[in-house]
Order: structure tokens, then C-alpha cells, then sequence
């Protein structure tokens, strides 16, 4: 079967499947495999559930099926290929901005706040959560409905020429690296490794051959960080460029001090006003001002693009700000690296706590172990770290690690929490537990009262359950 009729196959029935437990009646069922399934054991389970097709690559038993289940079996040489070219002859059907996000820190969130300021104003689909990978961004390219006006689509990476890939069948005509810091070290071969991979979007978008609106190829356009000189350097060549940053930029803006949550004052560029967001951090400025210059570029108002994002708030464990039994947590638990984990604890020590240079109390503050007393004798501003150690760090693992127990020295806490990995291998004054179920049960019996939390950590070590 060509990719022509399995794509007229799509169009009758559009919603595809690869996990049966989501099945619904009519859905396409991709038979993929891993090191650990394989989905082509399962598709008699999703001719049962309902399914339409099952597209598979191992050739069943015939005995063992119906002439009806046979007809609707369709053997491909490789499911996941497939669904990958599937993707990109559906992504040629449109001529609209295919706009794609990368880079080693704050991909979804950037890709949430451009989503919401388009979507004010445009059809504009996007990468739900956070399905960037070879599979979740053929699924999103499919999920493209033909009423589309724009599509924003989030690529993560973890090695060389994953980007390169993604761009074949995603062919983007918009690109963003938000940054290249130490992230995923292990799989691209250190920091120069990450600006090459990620640098894969831009190599793209040198390219002649994306997809220009309204028909014939043009190189593409990019939205670079200006006050980045690592941005600024690997983006030379692309002909279209739109930067935006603190100066010197097409869009620029500047933090407005506030207690705990960013506020933005846009300086050039627009005319929204300040922007009071719901996000936690200065390090998500960049994130907002790249948000405002692609609304501004596409024509998007500025009312609109400020409420977008005003009314944008953060889940899944990003930058969120709770209350709870009297703390004030922020809860950035869903990745970590060096380079975001030093952002997030120098933003969280600049962070001013109302009344926090009060007469301390020395012994309430030494029956915490770990704690940090200031020499002056005032209180630590009641700010405690329940730090998550780093993934894929490869042979730099240990040096990063005690990097990040170097900056935390640097600064008074009334407490400093580190859990797993290899901060357990390390030497260091601070309590320590295995896992982020201990440290749960540490925060549940030690009955902090008006403090501030910081809860960061790489996805494999589950921090939000520290919340319980």
C-alpha cells in the first residue's frame, strides 16, 4: 500500500492510536515497537475495541483471522516510518506558518504561551504536553485539522540529528531555539554537542527547501534570543531573522520587580503594557518576549497578546506557584539540568519575602539540620531547597552535581533538602535522602509554618510527589 492510500484511509478515519487503553471506535491502531512491547501483538485487542485498521509490520498468523480482520490489516515494512511519512504527506497539504520550538530549557512553556497568544486571534494547533519526541510529533502533525491557520510544534532531543529528522517530516517554516545549556550532555557529547543539535533547526531554516506560504520554497525565518551571543552566532546565515530580548531587539522588555510571579514591562516593539503573568522565575522572561514577537509578527493585537498570556497558567509541574498549609511553594519538578537548576535557585534566592529580615531565632532555626544561619544573625528569609538530582550527565555528572551544592553555599536558607543520584555520591553539609517519597515524609513531619519552597528535579526523580 502507498503512502497516497494509507493517507485516504487517514482522512476517513483521523484520529490515530498507538497504545489500545486510549482506543476509541474508528481510530487507526499504529502497531509500534519498543525495547519493551510490541504493538503488533496487540492489534486483534484493537479489532475488538473498534478499531478501523491496524497498520502492522510483522505478518500475522492468517488462520488465526477473519477475512474481515484480514482486509483490514495493513503490513508495512516499518509501523513507525510510516506514521512518520504519513505525517509529512499530510504536513504537505498546508500552506500555513509551521512554527518549531526547541532548545535545552523552557521549550513547553514557550510553546504554550505562543500557542495561547495565536490562539486568540488564529486556528492554531500545537504538541499537547509535552509528545516531542520521533512519535509524539508525526501524532501532532496528524492531529492538524484541515480549518488550521497555524501549527506550533515542540521538539525535544537527546542526541546529534534528532532535530535534523524531526525537520524532514515537520518541514518548519518558523523556528525558535530558546537556549543551549547543559542539558542531555550524556547523549549530544557535551555543550558544543548541544548548540550543534539544537543548531539543527536553523540549519533547516538556511535551507531552500521550506515551505514558503502562498507555494514556492524559501528559506525560513527564525525569532532569536538577541541577548544570547551563542543564539546570535549560530543564527547567522538565515536571511529572515526577528530577534527579541532585554536591547537591541525588534521586541524588547524588562522585569518589573514583584514578589513572586514575572511581570513584564514591554519596552519596544509593542504597545501591550505591562504584563502581570502567572509564571514564576525571571529566567521565563526570554519565554514571554518571544511569545509577544511572534503575536506581534503575525499580526496578532496587542490587548490580545497581552491577555493571552496574562491568562496563561503554568500545570503539569512548571513553574507553578501553590499554597498549601501555610507554604508557598514553587513546583518546578518536571526537568532539570545544570543549566536550569542554577536559574531557578539564583531566582528563587533574589526573590523578596515579605518581613524576612526578622530577629532570628536561633534555636528553632538549628533544630532543623541542613539549615544555613546568616553571620548577621538575621533571619534566612525562610527559604527551603528540596533540590532533585540531574539526569543524563554522562561523565560530567559528579562535577555538575557539586557545582550545584557550590551555589547553594553561596546563599543563607533556613533549610536545603537533596535527594538522590549523585548527590548522594557527594560530600555536603545538607540533609539527603534517597528518593522523593523520603523527602515527602521528611516535609510532612517537620512542620514548617510561612516558608517558601523550591521543588526542582529531573523527571526520573518524581519530585512532585514530595507534595504527597
Amino acid at each position: 500500500m502507498t503512502i497516497e492510500q494509507l493517507y485516504e484511509i487517514y482522512l476517513r478515519h483521523p484520529s490515530i492510536r498507538t497504545d489500545t487503553r486510549q482506543l476509541k471506535q474508528g481510530d487507526l491502531f499504529f502497531a509500534l515497537k519498543g525495547p519493551n512491547f510490541n504493538g503488533n501483538a496487540f492489534a486483534t485487542r484493537a479489532f475488538e475495541l473498534g478499531a478501523a485498521y491496524a497498520i502492522i509490520d510483522e505478518t500475522p498468523d492468517a488462520s488465526q483471522l477473519s477475512p474481515h480482520l484480514a482486509d483490514h490489516l495493513i503490513v508495512v515494512p516499518d509501523v513507525l516510518s510510516t506514521l512518520q511519512e504519513l505525517a509529512l504527506h499530510h504536513r504537505r497539504q498546508f500552506n500555513i506558518p509551521f512554527i518549531a520550538i526547541t532548545g535545552s530549557n523552557g521549550k513547553t512553556t514557550t510553546k504554550e504561551l505562543i500557542h495561547a497568544t495565536l490562539s486568540s486571534t488564529y486556528t492554531t494547533y500545537t504538541t499537547r504536553g509535552n509528545l516531542n519526541n520521533h512519535i509524539g510529533i508525526p501524532l501532532t502533525i496528524l492531529s492538524v485539522q484541515k480549518d488550521a491557520q497555524f501549527a506550533v510544534i515542540e521538539m525535544g532531543a537527546n542526541h546529534q540529528k534528532e532535530i535534523e529528522a524531526y525537520c524532514r517530516y515537520t518541514l518548519p517554516t518558523h523556528g525558535i531555539i530558546t537556549n543551549v545549556g547543559k542539558a542531555h550532555l550524556e547523549g549530544f557529547g557535551g555543550p558544543e554537542g548541544v548548540k550543534k543539535g539544537k543548531g539543527e533547526l536553523y540549519d533547516f531554516l538556511r535551507s531552500t527547501q521550506v515551505p514558503a506560504i502562498g507555494g514556492a520554497s524559501a528559506a525560513g525565518t527564525a525569532f532569536v534570543l538577541k541577548d544570547s551571543a551563542d543564539l546570535t552566532q549560530m543564527s547567522r546565515g538565515i536571511p529572515h531573522l526577528i530577534t527579541y530580548g532585554t536591547r537591541d531587539a525588534d521586541v524588547t522588555g524588562e522585569i518589573v520587580p514583584s514578589e513572586a510571579l514575572l511581570k513584564v514591562d514591554i519596552t519596544g516593539g509593542a504597545a501591550t503594557g505591562p504584563i502581570q503573568t502567572q509564571l514564576v522565575g525571571d529566567y521565563n522572561l526570554p519565554n514571554v518576549l518571544v511569545a509577544v514577537a511572534v503575536g506581534c509578527h503575525f499580526g496578532v493585537p496587542d490587548t490580545a497578546i497581552r491577555q493571552a498570556i496574562e491568562q496563561y497558567a503554568p500545570s503539569n509541574s512548571r513553574s507553578q506557584l501553590i499554597e498549601r498549609d501555610g507554604l508557598h511553594i514553587i513546583l518546578d519538578a518536571y526537568n532539570a539540568n545544570p543549566s536550569s537548576m542554577r536559574a531557578a535557585i539564583e531566582n528563587f534566592a533574589r526573590l523578596p519575602i515579605p518581613g524576612a529580615q526578622t530577629p532570628a531565632n536561633p534555636r528553632t532555626e538549628l533544630s532543623l539540620p541542613g539549615s544555613t544561619v546568616p553571620s548577621n544573625g538575621l533571619s534566612p528569609s525562610r527559604k527551603v531547597l528540596i533540590l532533585g538530582a540531574m539526569a543524563e550527565l554522562g561523565p560530567e555528572s559528579l562535577a555538575e552535581h557539586q557545582g550545584i551544592i557550590d551555589l547553594i553555599g553561596q546563599y543563607s536558607w533556613q533549610q536545603v533538602v537533596l535527594v538522590g543520584g549523585d548527590f548522594r555520591h557527594l560530600s555536603h553539609p545538607y540533609l539527603s535522602f534517597a528518593n522523593s517519597k523520603e523527602a515527602g515524609r521528611w516535609l510532612a513531619g517537620v512542620g514548617l509554618k510561612d516558608s517558601y519552597l523550591l521543588i526542582k528535579g529531573s523527571r526520573s526523580m518524581k519530585m512532585e510527589e514530595v507534595l504527597g
